[in-house]
């Protein structure tokens, strides 16, 4: 199928991204290409390097970007290498990045991909299918105990030690293959009345896709990092779309702009930790009236925004290819298109 994702708050993300047109910037979940080809529509000189791990993504993204050839680079991989590919590019850092979290409306609607509880399809839910774990692999495999943490970390669920005893009792007279089968095994483990406030599997699905593709620990350990990527005055917008996303970014944020651990007593700070720069959004923005009346996924979205401080990073450096004045030199990771 054709892919199709609408980019969230796209005008509040780009408008907070402060775009110059010379500027090299980072969209670290590409996507569709939506929010990119915005950027790249606003750029003269400059260039931007998107990263997709989902090779349909990267595939679309491609077509979409093709009229911006000579000012983007796409590459194939998760954003928590970015500063490793960004390298490989000639790149050591960036004017602003962009991350906009979660599953896109072309994997939930793609049924094959295992990733929707709408749709009969295989246990899969993997944003990168060059990886070897599946959704059916930790349901199968995992311990009730392993299941219940991550439906209960996860999904949030109130029912995560039920349902977790109930995917081990299903799987245990055969294997849980399918999205439907594993519908079944959760639908019996909430009492009916409880199954009126949306679907019965959502908070569980969410969960399984997000251990099968490692999210949360993903941000939390890339954060930090592409703060360090932006150059003076560069922005890190990120949307998220669960609370436990919005609490890593929100946490990462605080300390990245008040790092000091010395105790309040202290008169000055002498643990030597230093604020990287400031929280643009002390409350995140949240979808408009009329974007959430054409399209509803976008209703749990937040975008919070850091800035980063004047005093440390260099301009940003990127390779030229030999008579192609303004473009970045192709890598075998990487395609310019």
């Amino acid at each position: 199928m054709e892919f199709n994702h609408y980019s969230v708050m796209l005008a509040e993300t780009i408008r907070k991204l402060h775009i110059r047109p010379d500027g090299i910037y980072l969209d670290g979940t590409l996507g569709g290409g939506g929010h990119a080809y915005e950027v790249c529509s606003r750029l003269k000189g400059g260039h931007l390097y998107g990263i997709d791990q989902d090779d349909a993504a990267v595939r679309a993204a491609g077509e979409r970007l093709a009229p911006f050839s000579d000012r983007v680079t796409i590459l194939r991989g998760n954003y928590s290498n970015a500063r490793a590919m960004l390298a490989e590019q000639g790149v050591s850092a960036v004017d602003g990045i962009l991350l906009d979290l979660g599953v896109s409306s072309y994997q939930l609607d793609t049924e094959e991909r295992g990733f929707s509880y709408r749709f009969d399809a295989p246990l899969d839910m993997r944003m990168d299918r060059r990886q070897t774990l599946t959704a059916k692999e930790i349901v199968n495999q995992y311990s009730e105990r392993e299941l219940f943490r991550i439906i209960r970390d996860y999904g949030e669920d109130p029912f995560a030690k039920n349902i977790a005893k109930h995917i081990v009792k299903a799987r245990a007279e055969r294997p849980i293959e399918t999205t439907f089968q594993l519908n079944e095994a959760i639908r019996a483990a909430i009492p009916a009345k409880m199954r009126q406030n949306g679907h019965p599997s959502k908070r569980t699905f969410q969960a399984v896709r997000i251990e099968c593709n490692r999210e949360l620990e993903v941000l939390r350990d890339s954060l930090d990092d592409l703060i360090d990527l932006l150059t003076p005055g560069g922005r890190l917008c990120v949307i998220t779309f669960h609370s436990l996303e919005d609490r890593l970014v929100k946490t990462s944020f605080k300390t990245n702009e008040n790092p000091c651990i010395c105790p309040p007593e202290f008169p000055v700070c002498v643990c030597g930790r230093k604020p990287k720069g400031r929280v643009v959004t002390r409350k995140p923005i949240l979808p408009g009236e009329d974007e959430l009346s054409g399209n509803s996924r976008s209703r749990s979205a937040k975008l919070r925004v850091f800035e980063r401080g004047q005093e440390t990073n260099k301009k940003p450096e990127r390779r030229i290819q030999p008579g192609q004045q303004g473009a970045s030199e192709t890598e075998e990771q990487g395609s310019t298109l």
